[in-house]
């Protein structure tokens, strides 16, 4: 007890906020990615990116030969655009059969085909009609979504047919300093069904991950680590106890206004 009285209130204070310093501290292996790899270390990814039409794609779909006036009917477009006077070109949507309505050739089954496959299936139907004919096809709604512990949530449009998942985490600003690298979320829809996925960025393993490149409506999510759960907690509690006491004080206030009166 002697001793307890002799410690200054300086001490105590330096006591207590060192603790804190050293609590509230992250470890490195918390937030570096890729922790794993060393030097001049080749990896050899293991996964096949292919974009796959899905139902509700929306697809832009040109057709063209050497004979610009036999291809034209294959071609729907509407009005002409408000600067060059062209006429806008009519996207396809995938319907829930997977299908679209081309023109002349009547429904097509896309869904479940890479952007080439599709390709050659409608080359194949259009050989009846045409002669060597040319075909693009291209995916416009390629959307991914990054929420929870990064500095920028929400909805990024997808410039090409690929994307990788630290490539969305950076369209989104990185994650913040509270977000868990090694439990990451990827929710991928096949059609209605969906299937969840997490991953360890932490881990060069995640590389070979099947979600590590993204697909179309693609949803990542990063979770809040502990620091950020107890931070909550302590947010909450602290607000709980201000509430109370403001309950308290003008509770009193009340009180001794009434007894003077």
């Amino acid at each position: 007890m002697k001793f307890l009285k002799s410690v200054s209130p300086s001490a105590y204070l330096f006591v207590f906020f060192s603790a804190l310093i050293f609590t509230s501290c992250g470890s490195k292996k918390d937030v570096v990615y890729l922790q794993d790899i060393s030097d001049y270390e080749t990896i050899v990814s293991t996964n096949k990116n292919v974009v796959k039409f899905k139902i509700d794609d929306v697809v832009a779909i040109h057709v063209s030969t050497f004979n610009p006036e036999a291809s034209l009917p294959f071609n729907l477009y509407r009005g002409s655009d408000e600067i060059g006077g062209r006429p806008e070109q009519i996207d396809y949507i995938i319907d829930k059969n997977g299908e679209i309505e081309f023109p002349v050739v009547g429904a097509v089954k896309i869904a479940g085909l890479s952007p080439d496959e599709a390709k050659t299936h409608l080359k194949e139907k259009l050989k009846t009609y045409l002669i060597d004919p040319i075909v693009n096809i291209r995916l416009k709604n390629f959307t991914i979504t990054v929420l929870g512990e990064v500095n920028n949530p929400g909805v990024y449009p997808v410039n090409g047919e690929q994307i990788t998942l630290f490539e969305a985490i950076g369209l989104a600003g990185d994650l913040t300093i509270k977000g868990k690298r090694d439990n990451i979320m990827v929710t991928r829809d096949f059609n209605g069904t969906k299937v969840h996925t997490r991953v360890d960025l932490t881990k060069k393993s995640v590389m070979n991950s099947p979600v590590f490149y993204l697909t179309q409506n693609d949803v990542v999510i990063v979770e809040p680590n502990q620091s950020a759960i107890t931070s909550s907690q302590l947010d909450n509690r602290a607000s709980i106890w201000v509430s109370i006491a403001s309950v308290l004080i003008t509770s009193t206030v009340l009180i001794i206004t009434s007894n003077n009166r």
